[in-house]
């Protein structure tokens, strides 16, 4: 299965199956994607989105964000979710290079989880039904917030740090697909610092590493943001193939 789906205006659009979890079970193909917005979608990529038959899309970005850019096109049977994990803007807290891209992002992932865990706890709860999938997750760059409740979701069906690090490292990529973009449609960008455009995979493992000795493990975080044991469960059957016989 192809993990990457190449779509003319959506740059960090993926499917995060098919890395080992528990029990040496697969998380499943075409159950779960990570995106940055799909408001730029057009016809041709609108059409191939349908085609994956996507049930809900949760859209993690800020109010202004939404009111700014718009939401992803509508089409029958298509649910959205709106949920806005409240944090802090980082235009608030400038980056400094003597503390490095990977300890900034890090930082600021710590921030995500405890100002906004009732939107994180929130949009693992939707994953967690069977019902609502196939879903996208997004935000505008789709690898911070959208990169949180991943590293979360996959560490709870068991996925290696180190693969979940791998994946989220795929964004950096994805960002000079979207600098591309821009540059070829000749949008001006303002001074936009490191952090914004990069995802070293060792500021996610820091993230879940510090995570481990603040909240015991991602399960624990969760559990007590909120998410039920049964929610997990249900997260776990339905995400990865069957037990082997």
């Amino acid at each position: 299965m192809d993990r990457t789906l190449p779509f003319t205006t959506a740059f960090n659009f993926r499917d995060v199956g098919g890395y080992t979890g528990h029990e040496g079970r697969t998380v499943r193909w075409r159950r779960l994607f990570r995106s940055d917005s799909l408001h730029r979608l057009d016809l041709g990529d609108t059409e191939a989105f349908a085609a994956l038959g996507v049930r809900t899309v949760i859209d993690l970005r800020r109010p202004h964000e939404v009111t700014r850019d718009g939401r992803v096109p509508e089409y029958v049977g298509l649910g959205y979710r709106h949920i806005h994990p409240e944090h802090q803007d980082w235009d608030e807290i400038p980056y400094e290079e003597d503390l490095g891209v990977a300890r900034y992002l890090a930082n600021r992932y710590h921030d995500l989880a405890e100002q906004g865990v009732a939107g994180i706890s929130a949009a693992v709860g939707v994953i967690a039904e069977q019902a609502t999938a196939p879903v996208v997750v997004h935000c505008v760059a789709g690898k911070d917030r959208t990169g949180v409740v991943c590293a979360l979701t996959l560490s709870v069906l068991g996925v290696s740090d180190a693969d979940i690090a791998t994946d989220y490292a795929l964004s950096t990529e994805a960002s000079e697909r979207f600098s591309e973009f821009l540059r070829t449609r000749k949008i001006p960008l303002r001074e936009i610092p490191r952090p914004y455009f990069s995802s070293p995979a060792d500021a996610m493992a820091i993230f879940l590493r510090e995570l481990r000795e603040r909240h015991g493990s991602p399960e624990g975080y969760l559990l007590a943001a909120g998410i039920q044991p049964e929610q997990l469960a249900a997260l776990r059957t339905h995400l990865l193939s069957d037990p082997a016989a």
